[in-house]
């Protein structure tokens, strides 16, 4: 067996930071995984109000605006993606990530999540490459 503790020169040993009796303890990981959802999920809110603003700018410029549908679309898209990644996080973090029957059912849920989440951001590159602009007032 391995010794985990330092030697120092005064022949007293340091105990391994593993050994501590004060040490915190070990990772819960179902209260990880919230912690993780939850903050994905404070993601996606602020995501949802830059597009809910976005779609205000490209209302307010009106259907004159070249690239009116192609945006509005493509906002739309975002919009419901974000929802239902919201909606699959919810059902996440109800589960209980330490029942392992449920283990399969969450390792779905959370690469759907990811993949849509990779949708959204690959969607939002195009609304950003697109323009949208606030009209000018009183120019």
């Amino acid at each position: 067996m391995m010794n985990r503790s330092i030697s120092r020169g005064s022949g007293t040993e340091a105990p391994h930071p593993d050994d501590w009796p004060d040490s915190p303890s070990p990772l819960n990981m179902n209260h990880y995984a919230n912690k993780k959802s939850a903050a994905e999920s404070m993601l996606d809110v602020a995501l949802l109000m830059a597009n809910a603003s976005q779609l205000k700018a490209v209302l307010e410029q009106g259907s004159d605006f070249y690239l009116y549908i192609p945006i509005i679309t493509l906002i739309t898209i975002s919009l419901c993606l974000q929802i239902t990644v919201g909606v699959l996080l919810i059902f996440i973090v109800r589960w209980n990530l330490n029942d392992e029957q449920k283990h399969w059912r969450l390792n779905i849920m959370e690469n759907l999540a990811t993949g849509l989440v990779f949708i959204i951001v690959v969607v939002n590159v195009f609304i950003t490459a697109f323009g949208v602009q606030r009209p000018n007032r009183g120019g």
